[in-house]
């Protein structure tokens, strides 16, 4: 997958995921999380919180994490009890293997009943994932449909990426209303279908129509 010109290429098995997983595309606002999760020796304690916005590629680093440190994750703090977390917490530290919790927002912001648990999470590096810039957006625009089997344009993404809302959510958003409308409709995806389509949903600014791309990604 080519980087942006402000993306970060870092030696990593993380380039590719398991056999359902796409690849996981690295730049400015993850990397930070990824060089931390893959450097386990460094940590303070056993125990990180990853937090990100929904479809950011977090359960993927959580699996990636999993697979490279042999260490267990917790996929959504809100699925298991307090007492499952302290108990793995308190694992974490005892056996070494470490522990990775995924979750919407970090601990300050879990209504925590244990007084235990609310203490040593105190103590727990946080880890964010921040919205995409440009070059991510459009990376993760031509993964998702490559995803789908299906290989467009970079004009298209290049075309899209400055006249949306820079968020996972919508892109994921903007690349199924796309799929569907060329199977609906028989046709490539164009920049002219995605004009017609993404306006006609509501998904592109049209007060950015007009806009001129800048920058470069490849």
């Amino acid at each position: 997958m080519p980087r942006g010109s402000g993306q970060i290429a870092l030696p990593l098995d993380w380039s590719a995921g398991g056999a359902n997983d796409g690849p996981l595309i690295v730049g400015t606002s993850n990397a930070d999380a990824v060089r931390y999760l893959r450097h386990v020796a460094t940590w303070p304690v056993r125990t990180a919180v990853l937090t990100g916005p929904r479809g950011s590629g977090r359960s993927l680093m959580g699996r990636l994490f999993a697979r490279e440190s042999g260490g267990r994750v917790i996929d959504g703090h809100a699925s298991v009890s307090e007492e499952e977390i302290f108990h793995a917490w308190n694992a974490a530290q005892a056996s070494g293997t470490p522990l990775l919790i995924i979750a919407d927002v970090p601990p300050s912001e879990w209504a925590i009943a244990l007084p235990d648990l609310a203490s040593r999470l105190r103590a727990v590096p946080v880890l964010t994932i921040g919205e995409p810039d440009d070059c991510l957006a459009r990376d993760l625009i031509d993964a998702l449909f490559a995803q789908r089997g299906m290989a467009i344009s970079p004009d298209v993404a290049a075309y899209v990426v400055p006249r949306m809302e820079r968020s996972y959510a919508m892109i994921h958003r903007v690349v199924a209303a796309l799929d569907a409308a060329s199977l609906e409709k028989g046709r490539a995806i164009s920049i002219r279908l995605t004009r017609e389509t993404l306006l006609s949903q509501g998904l592109i600014d049209p007060d950015l129509l007009e806009r001129q791309e800048t920058g470069t990604c490849r």
